[in-house]
């Protein structure tokens, strides 16, 4: 099967796999949740992967940076999303942390 050009980017499949983990605490929210926090921190873990990829199909720098800046500022509302969730005791502190680190080994260069 095809590989993509994005596939092979470490920070997409490092934003990949933040997503699947981002999706696997979520579940264990409270099901008031569901259209709130839980639905906020999957659509901005989605977001880092799906404009990292959508901009790797642009033929312009400028075009890819936007792109790339697009995907950084989802990390960061992401980032947020995890710590308040901690605040309010969705997310234990061993699962932050992960994230933290997990989402800090993230290098934006494409």
């Amino acid at each position: 099967m095809k590989q993509f050009s994005f596939e092979k980017l470490n920070v997409w499949q490092k934003s990949r796999a933040l997503s699947v983990m981002i999706y696997g605490v979520t579940k264990k929210y409270p099901p008031d949740e569901k259209f709130g926090l839980t639905s906020q921190m999957r659509r901005s873990a989605i977001s880092i992967t799906s404009n990292i990829a959508e901009g790797t199909g642009r033929h312009s720098p400028k075009d890819k940076a936007r792109f790339t800046e697009i995907a950084y500022g989802s990390t960061l509302e992401l980032l947020n999303q995890t710590i308040l969730s901690n605040d309010l005791e969705y997310l234990n502190n061993t699962d932050l942390e992960t994230i933290i680190r997990n989402n800090g080994n993230v290098r934006w260069s494409i």
